[in-house]
C-alpha cells in the first residue's frame, strides 16, 4: 500500500540514518531515546488514529515480551535499549528500505537511504523477504529494527551479526514482499565478536543460502 502511494517505491527503513532518529515504525527527537510511531512512514497504514497507539499494538509481537530480560520485580530492562518501539520487527532495509546499485567490482553500493527501491527491481517478490521476527544479541537480547542479510552489500566478504529471531518454538514468521507469510527455520549464525553475547545462545541467525544474499537482494 505504502508503494502504491509513493511512486511505486517501498518506504525507507532508516532515512537519514547517520542522524538515527527515524525509523520504518516511528521517530525519536534524539539518538538514545524511544521511537515514537507517529512520524513513521508505516503508521498511516496500520493506525488512522494521531496517536499510533493501533500501530504500536499491532507491531508488537504477542511472544516478544517473554523472550526480553526482566529484573527481579518482573521489570524489563530493555527500556532504555537504542532500537526500542520496533515491537520485535524488522525489516529488510539493506535492500527493500534504501535503494542500491550494482558497481563495477559487482558490490552494491548505497544511492540513497531516503527513499526505499523501486517495486519492479526485485525479479522474484514472492522470493524476497520484507519483514520477519527480529532481536539482536547484545550485551542482553534487544529489540531491533531490520533484518540484516547473510553478507554486508558492499563488503560481501564479510558477515554481519544477524537478527532473525527463532522466537516461535525454533521458528521465525517471515513477511514475504508479495505478502505471503511463512514460518522458516534458522539454518546457520554467526558471531562477529563486537558485542558480548553469542546470537545462537539466542535462536537468532539466518534461514536462507549461507553464501549469499538471495532472499534479501533484488536478484
Amino acid at each position: 500500500l505504502y508503494a502504491s502511494d509513493h511512486d511505486d517505491r517501498f518506504m525507507p527503513g532508516a532515512a537519514g540514518f547517520l542522524a538515527n532518529r527515524h525509523r520504518w515504525h516511528g521517530t525519536r527527537p534524539s539518538a538514545g531515546e524511544a521511537f515514537d510511531p507517529r512520524g513513521g512512514p508505516i503508521t498511516p497504514y496500520l493506525d488512522d488514529a494521531a496517536g499510533g497507539l493501533l500501530s504500536t499494538r499491532i507491531r508488537e509481537c504477542p511472544q516478544l515480551s517473554d523472550t526480553l530480560p526482566t529484573d527481579r520485580a518482573g521489570t524489563a530492562t530493555h527500556a532504555a535499549s537504542f532500537e526500542r518501539g520496533g515491537g520485535g520487527y524488522g525489516y529488510n532495509n539493506a535492500f527493500v528500505g534504501v535503494e542500491r546499485r550494482q558497481s563495477t567490482t559487482g558490490v552494491w553500493e548505497l544511492v540513497t537511504d531516503l527513499v526505499g527501491s523501486p517495486r519492479p527491481r526485485f525479479a522474484s517478490p514472492a522470493s524476497t523477504v520484507g519483514f520477519a521476527d527480529a532481536a539482536f544479541a547484545a550485551d542482553e537480547i534487544i529489540e531491533y529494527s531490520f533484518i540484516e542479510p547473510a553478507r554486508w552489500p558492499d563488503n560481501p566478504d564479510y558477515a554481519p551479526d544477524p537478527s532473525i529471531h527463532f522466537r516461535h518454538q525454533g521458528s521465525a514468521s517471515v513477511a514475504w514482499l508479495d505478502g505471503h507469510v511463512s514460518r522458516e527455520s534458522m539454518r546457520f549464525t554467526s558471531w562477529s565478536g563486537l558485542y558480548p553475547t553469542d546470537p545462537r545462545t539466542l535462536n537468532i541467525g539466518w534461514f536462507g543460502p549461507e553464501s549469499s544474499n538471495q532472499v534479501f537482494d533484488y536478484r
